[in-house]
């Protein structure tokens, strides 16, 4: 048997005599109490498996929790999978896992339910709920085989149920399947009288760290609001006050950053009573315990949050509060100390994100992706996923083809936004007002947009919004737009889901340069106009990498021409 290498870091905590996948498949080529059909689909289950970990079989240990860490982030679709094909190939695998020992065997036969479980279950069935059907047995029949009457089911069961998914289940997320199955176990309380009535709480999945702003005294907030007055309308013969009213947008950024550091000050020790207003947070004492709270997160190292954290408290220190001068003097080391550089050039993150659109191919599949994704819903037989699917491939093309920010995308106002001169052409308009940096933007949408945006607002009245709602991205009740991180949030598993790569809504503006740059190699000033920065040298800082691979690839070519003569 082949077993683990333990010099790779990978593989360092998989227990010694850890089968490989190659183990596995021996097992199954010669099993004889499997049919030729089966003991293919296996196989080719724990090959694509192996695949999708671009892995060969003697690399894949047969351990569960090993493989669900990576398949957690895979997509089927960046090995040409659907969805449906993916799930059987994770069935078939797992299937040969059972029959190696790796994990158990499902037990999910109606016969096998207890006198207590089995008549309770064939009400849940009789009441043909989608939801309950599918969410519930496998926790239904994990109870029964561990013995737990239906009415004594508690929190340490259902504990130890998301342990036994980790366990046993090969499965992208073992996780979403225990909160899924506690989701519909409470529902089935509301929906079925005869269900046992205990209901259970799931742990929050937030991570937010900021405390509600009346948590603190009435005199932080009363000051907080002044602070932000002032920021709103300076006043013009005052030396320390800004040169100009900020927007709101940096006002709401600012307010947010003073609460969440108020809230790590109060975490870090200090009494929440004494946070009475912006001068205890800029108290040398107070400031230092917040921004050591804050180092303590990052390693003892600077990030750009904490270099702005700093920066504010400076400013708040000398326009606002008016601290002494040694105050000041202490304040002002620290933003200097705490400073990060200024970023140039794409993160490694980025880049590794874009680097998949130097294949031609993949950018023709993004480039596809809006108009197939809108051509498979009918409209006259539509389903309201079919329609949130139409959104979604509306808010695809806009970005492919007018870069705009997300805020701006989420926001669009079919008449304020969308304008139409009566030629048949159509202008996406964003007054400077609506805009970032307060530069106006205006795109003319390509027929094929216009032709889903206009089919698309005919035909979504009344299963996604009312009549007569204004938004192009609406709330299912029209009165604003939708939440901006849960559209983006949808607009990125969408492309993952059908091209494997891995894109957020910002990340269509670097494509825009990328693809432009490639093509047009020093147009910085096009790139500039298309995106609404304000000056070309953000441009040029940002995107100038680009060339840096065209550059390279011509002297490679030009070096072999040189080679060949």
């Amino acid at each position: 048997m082949s077993h683990m290498k333990h010099d790779r870091l990978e593989t360092a905590f998989i227990q010694p005599g850890t089968p490989m996948f190659s183990d596995v498949m021996h097992k199954i080529e010669t099993a004889t109490d499997l049919s030729a059909t089966r003991r293919r689909d296996i196989l080719s289950g724990l090959r694509r498996v192996a695949k999708a970990l671009n892995r060969a079989p003697e690399q894949v240990p047969a351990d569960a929790i090993w493989l669900q860490t990576r398949l957690n982030t895979f997509a089927p679709a960046s090995i040409g999978l659907s969805p449906k094909t993916w799930s059987n190939a994770l069935s078939d695998a797992r299937a040969g896992l059972v029959l190696f020992g790796v994990v158990e065997r499902r037990i999910s036969r109606k016969a096998d339910l207890s006198s207590e479980w089995g008549p309770l279950w064939d009400i849940v069935l009789r009441r043909n709920d989608p939801t309950l059907s599918s969410s519930l047995p496998r926790l239904v029949h994990f109870l029964n085989r561990m013995e737990v009457a239906p009415r004594a089911v508690s929190l340490s069961d259902l504990e130890a149920y998301r342990e036994a998914l980790t366990l046993n289940e090969l499965s992208r997320s073992p996780v979403s399947a225990f909160r899924s199955a506690v989701n519909a176990w409470n529902l089935a309380v509301a929906r079925v009288p005869e269900w046992p009535r205990q209901t259970f709480t799931l742990p929050s999945r937030s991570r937010r760290i900021a405390l509600a702003l009346d948590a603190f005294p009435d005199t932080f907030g009363a000051d907080l609001a002044l602070y932000l007055d002032s920021l709103a309308n300076p006043d013009p013969l005052d030396p320390e006050a800004t040169a100009s009213p900020l927007r709101q947008v940096s006002r709401t950024q600012y307010r947010n950053m003073i609460l969440r550091f108020a809230s790590l000050v109060v975490r870090s020790g200090v009494p929440i009573e004494r946070i009475d207003g912006l001068a205890a947070l800029v108290d040398i004492g107070v400031a230092e315990r917040g921004l050591r709270e804050m180092l303590s997160r990052t390693d003892g190292k600077s990030s750009v949050g904490i270099s702005d954290m700093a920066n504010l408290l400076k400013s708040i220190a000398r326009r606002f509060v008016r601290v002494g001068e040694e105050q000041q003097k202490k304040l002002d080391h620290w933003n200097a100390r705490l400073s990060a550089p200024a970023q140039t050039g794409m993160t490694a993150k980025n880049s590794a994100r874009l680097r998949p659109f130097d294949n031609p191919d993949v950018l023709v599949r993004l480039l596809r992706l809006p108009q197939e994704l809108f051509n498979r819903a009918n409209a006259k037989k539509a389903k309201r996923r079919d329609f949130l699917a139409r959104e979604e491939a509306i808010g695809l093309a806009i970005l492919l083809n007018c870069p705009i920010r997300r805020k701006n995308l989420t926001q669009i106002h079919i008449e304020r936004d969308l304008q139409r001169p009566g030629d048949g052409r159509v202008y996406m308009v964003f007054d400077t007002e609506e805009v970032k940096n307060s530069l106006l933007l205006e795109f003319d949408l390509p027929r094929p947009v216009v032709a889903m945006i206009d089919e698309h607002l005919a035909t979504r009245s009344p299963l996604l919004c009312p009549p007569g709602t204004l938004w192009l991205f609406p709330r299912r009740d029209g009165s604003q737009p939708l939440n901006l991180t849960h559209f983006a949030e949808r607009i990125r598993k969408r492309i993952r889901r059908e091209t494997g790569l891995e894109m957020n809504m910002h990340l269509f503006r670097h494509l825009a340069a990328k693809i432009w740059l490639t093509e047009h190699p020093g147009q910085y000033e096009v790139v500039r106009r298309l995106l609404g920065h304000t000056n070309t040298s953000q441009t040029f800082n940002l995107y100038c990498e680009f060339e840096a691979g065209v550059a390279t690839r011509r002297f490679s070519q030009l070096i072999s021409k040189k080679q060949s003569r």
